[in-house]
């Protein structure tokens, strides 16, 4: 006999996949209708890490889903894998023979984290995670500390652009934690979280609870720590947040757009507490990687992509992982209103207008070394030596800059490029033209001048070039470079 309940859940699931594709996943399928008490829609969840993501990120769309399938002003619930509930009522109104059942009030599930927490996604996990060589070591570290939180670098501070995985390798931490220690206590939260709690909680005069729920943890995650900056009181506060945690031997984590040392206005007593640790850095995604990338994001919503339609958005988008994701929910919507396979010409269609690869993905190192000596009218061998003089020290600083901006090459490997001088002395440089750009016409002007000609197709990009580049770039090897 069929069973009424599973049928409206098919119907609920198939609605959810047209009206909201972005926000399906794979294992939805496996969840499981219980059937309908006291005006509620009960579905089973098999996991318990996919039940906090149901019940903190869904509920509002499945009520929808649930109340235009069937017409009825009902509420959606999700009941762990060993939850009891009570004999629900199906919608056709007859009884499916799930027994009565009470929860015990006092139950709790294994993996429940901290109620101020942000939502943790399932699909963040360390198998879901792609390891190229742009996320390599902040990968490693994330892993070590998973498996062994509190032991090895602490903090961990994990850091650079927006979009390129710093946010899933924090909630992957925190999934693993949960998975291999049930009872851990992990309060994860953003900066601004942090901020707002605080601000609340001294104009409340709570700082008691404040500290004790900050302080009290086995791990804390700290999502865009950089936002700290300027923020004297709140700096204070979490200087002895961090403090209490370490000296307890508790894990801390952190994310930011910037490194430690690059975070504008923070004081350096924590500057030097989140050196004290590891910090790796995240880099935008190579082609080979973008492809895993792709490939991943669209197994986890179950959608097959061919080849030749992964290989057109990598090529098409190299910005960071959440346009590429961006590129795969157009193709998916695309597909839905054509009611047609995906296909390398529907992606097109669906990508219509969707920035190409940007001109930094395609501009070299030579091509700005040739901009920039030609401009100034210095030696290849004067960007590469150790002079320090004004008229060798400015165009090398330029030269820096335009590669952080238009390179992906990490800081380490572009001072590699200027004889072998140091991530720091590469970081001084790029902040020292920001700084300057404020004020300075003459040097807007130089940049406007090279920029322009640094775009492909110019002929800056298309002239021979003059300087010979190993392929093989290693830290503290600077690569090999031929005088002009």
């Amino acid at each position: 006999m069929a069973n009424p309940d599973r049928a409206v859940w098919l119907d609920v699931l198939s609605y959810l996949r047209r009206a909201h594709p972005h926000a399906c996943r794979q294992w939805f399928d496996d969840l499981e209708a219980v059937g309908i008490a006291g005006g509620v829609f009960k579905l089973r969840v098999s996991q318990h890490v996919h039940l906090r993501y149901l019940k903190k990120a869904c509920t509002e769309l499945f009520r929808d889903a649930i109340q235009s399938v069937t017409g009825q002003l009902l509420s959606v619930s999700f009941v762990g894998p060993d939850e009891e509930v009570a004999a629900p009522t199906p919608v056709n109104g007859h009884s499916n023979g799930v027994a009565a059942h009470t929860r015990s009030a006092n139950h709790i599930s294994p993996g429940d984290y901290h109620h101020d927490s942000l939502v943790i996604s399932p699909d963040y996990t360390f198998d879901t995670f792609v390891v190229g060589q742009e996320n390599r070591v902040a990968h490693a570290g994330a892993l070590a500390v998973a498996n062994s939180p509190g032991q090895f670098y602490n903090p961990l501070f994990i850091h650079g652009g927006v979009g390129l995985g710093k946010t899933h390798l924090l909630q992957a931490i925190c999934l693993h934690i949960l998975k291999h220690r049930p009872s851990a206590r992990i309060l994860y939260v953003s900066c601004e979280g942090f901020i707002t709690q605080f601000t609340d909680a001294v104009q409340a005069g709570q700082m008691n609870d404040f500290r004790h729920r900050f302080r009290d943890v086995d791990v804390l995650v700290v999502d865009d720590i950089h936002f700290l900056a300027k923020m004297d009181k709140t700096q204070e506060e979490f200087f002895h947040t961090f403090n209490s945690l370490q000296q307890a031997g508790k894990q801390i984590i952190l994310s930011s757009d910037a490194a430690p040392s690059d975070i504008p206005a923070l004081e350096q007593r924590l500057v030097s507490r989140f050196k004290s640790g590891m910090v790796g850095e995240v880099q935008m995604p190579g082609y080979e990687t973008r492809i895993q990338i792709l490939k991943q994001k669209a197994r986890i919503r179950g959608l097959e992509m061919p080849e030749e339609v992964v290989a057109f958005i990598a090529n098409r988008i190299s910005a960071n992982i959440r346009e590429l994701e961006g590129a795969i929910v157009r193709i998916q919507m695309q597909s839905i209103a054509d009611t047609r396979p995906i296909s390398l010409d529907l992606a097109r269609l669906a990508l219509d207008g969707m920035a190409t690869p940007s001109a930094k993905a395609e501009i070299t190192i030579h091509a700005i070394i040739n901009s920039v000596v030609d401009y100034y009218g210095v030696k290849t061998t004067d960007l590469q030596s150790k002079r320090r003089q004004k008229s060798i020290a400015h165009p090398r600083q330029v030269c820096m800059y335009l590669a952080r901006k238009y390179t992906r090459f990490s800081l380490e490997e572009i001072g590699g490029f200027f004889g072998g001088r140091d991530h720091t002395t590469v970081m001084h440089a790029v902040k020292a033209v920001d700084e300057r750009r404020q004020g300075d016409d003459s040097l807007n002007t130089a940049l406007s001048v090279i920029e322009q000609q640094i775009r492909p197709g110019s002929s800056a990009t298309s002239a021979g070039s003059p300087i010979v580049i190993s392929h093989s770039i290693s830290v503290g090897h600077p690569p090999t470079m031929l005088p002009n």
